[in-house]
This record gives C-alpha cells, structure tokens and sequence, in this order.
C-alpha cells in the first residue's frame, strides 16, 4: 500500500490493521503530555481546496501528536493564480522536503493523479463526489467500539448520497467488513442502476431504498448525511424544508431502529434538516466520538506510510 486513495482498493486485511493500530494509539491522546518523537524529522504538507474543519485539523493535530512538522498549502495567493498547474506545485513543494501529502480536492481523481508522478505517499482527504477513505475508516473504528464488531450489522445511510464521498467510502468499507448497507434519500439523489456495480461487494450487501422506513428498520447504525448544495450546480431539492419534513432525522424514527443502535453524521451538521435538534439528545449518538477517533485514525495512516515500521 504506497497511497491511501480510496477504500475501494484496501482489502479487509489491510482495513483491519489501520483499525488495530488506531486503537492502539488512542491510548497517546489520554496521556498527561499527548506527544511522541515517532515522526520528528518527517514533512507533511496539507493540500486542502475545499473548506475543511474536522478533516485538516485532525491532520494537523495527529502530526503534532507524532511529532511530525506541517505545510499548510492556501490556493489563494499562491502560483496557482498565476496559472501554475497543481502538479508542479506539489513538485515545487516536494523539493522543499516533503514526505507524505495530504489533499481534499473538488476534482475527483486528482489524489490519483498526483499519486502516479511522485515518489511520496499520497492520503486522499476527499475528492469530489468520489471518496473519503479516512472518514470511513474512523466511522468504522466507532462502530467497532461502540458494538464490538464490525461483521453482520445494518447500516442506514440517510441523505443526498449521489453527491456524497463519505457516503461511497462508508458503502464499501462497512459491506467490506462483513455488514450490510442501505441507503435512502429523495429518489434523485440515489445511485442510478448504473452507478450501483460501484458499490457492490460480495463480502457485505447493499439495497437502495425509496422508503425510509425500509432502510431505517432494524438498523444497527444510522447515519444522516447532508445536502452537498455545493456540488449540485443548481437546486436538487424544492426547499431544505420540505427536505426536513420528509427525510429528516427525528425522534418518530427512533421506533423502527435497534435498541441502543447508533446514531452518526460526518459533519458539518445542519440541525433542523437533516437531524432534529431533538436528536442532540439522543443517548446513542455518537458524532463527537467520531472527530475523536478522526486523529486516532489519521494518526495510523501517518504512521502505516512514515514509521518505516
């Protein structure tokens, strides 16, 4: 494993050990001193070209953890302007030192493409609507705490899943440890028949549903995504409003799932819409454990491609 691109090409063997090794490290981030000289001397630069909160600055703080020193890259002011291409700005950087780089990009594909023209490690912080591998290796790693297993459960994705990179990560990595993944939201915003050999994978299953109740239904794990408006171009739903009303997470719902099933969103978060503000309360809620375990889980990445061990 040279890169971290996309969940579509680990194997479960390799999804497992990035989940052992994460767990080990929480144990870093309770001490008095949450510090190690594990990475020291190691450069990683962050490419971000989207807006980040929860993703850069888990980056930011599993580096400092580890001892790792950081590069954060702006677009803005920067030969980008001037018309230069992004590889030669990441060949630019890497002749600065740089060991492994970091990127979120509107463009799916690019960490893949940079991935094929440098000699470092390349960790795909988003692409696009393509996908989102740390966010559904940290998701994985709650559930796993949270249940004790990652094998044999119903997952429910709730939202615009068409747009969403969490939402095709989280598809794959779960049916790929052994659960079973449904998925609903306004028609328009599911996978298209032609879309969904993507998502198929033989050690899970995956079912599109036009009804909540269907996807929701004994569901160990839920997990409420929100209207990627940024991605659409123009207007997919009437009003977030009548989105609410009838695809929002609200209390009602809590009938159809498990008892004690989990409750996840991968942020940001638009209360109202997509989660009740009632839904805050819900014991089985799990939202900030997952930014916890987002530094755990990147934590392993860095250390799966820098240690040398």
């Amino acid at each position: 494993m040279r890169h971290l691109l996309d969940i579509q090409s680990l194997s479960q063997e390799e999804i497992s050990e990035i989940l052992r090794l994460a767990e080990n490290l929480k144990e870093i981030l309770i001490r008095p001193i949450p510090k190690v000289p594990t990475l020291r001397g190691k450069l990683v630069l962050l490419l971000f070209y989207e807006p980040s909160t929860r993703t850069k600055f888990s980056f930011e703080r599993a580096c400092k953890v580890l001892s790792a020193d950081t590069m954060s890259f702006s677009a803005k002011g920067s030969s980008l302007e001037k018309g230069e291409t992004i590889l030669d700005t990441v060949k630019n950087l890497y002749a600065l030192g740089v060991n492994l780089l970091v990127i979120r990009h509107n463009l799916s594909g690019t960490p893949h493409f940079l991935a094929k023209h440098l000699k470092i490690p390349v960790v795909n912080a988003g692409d696009g609507i393509h996908e989102h591998p740390t966010q559904a290796l940290l998701d994985l790693l709650t559930v796993k705490e949270k249940l004790g297993t990652l094998s044999g459960l119903k997952v429910a994705i709730v939202g615009d899943i068409k747009h969403s990179r969490v939402a095709h990560s989280d598809i794959l990595a779960f049916q790929k440890m052994g659960s079973s993944v449904y998925v609903t939201g306004p028609a328009h915003l599911l996978p298209e028949p032609k879309e969904r050999e993507f998502f198929e994978v033989k050690s899970g299953g995956f079912k599109v549903c036009y009804k909540m109740e269907d996807a929701l239904k004994d569901a160990d794990v839920v997990m409420a995504l929100r209207i990627q408006r940024e991605r659409h171009g123009e207007p997919f739903i009437p009003a977030l409003k009548e989105y609410a009303e009838i695809f929002g997470l609200t209390p009602k719902y809590l009938e159809l799932i498990k008892e004690k099933a989990l409750l996840m969103h991968p942020g940001p978060i638009n209360w109202g819409v997509e989660l009740s503000y009632e839904m805050e309360k819900y014991p089985f809620q799990v939202i900030l454990d997952q930014v916890e375990n987002g530094v755990a889980v990147r934590m392993a990445v860095l250390l799966r491609f820098l240690s040398g061990d």
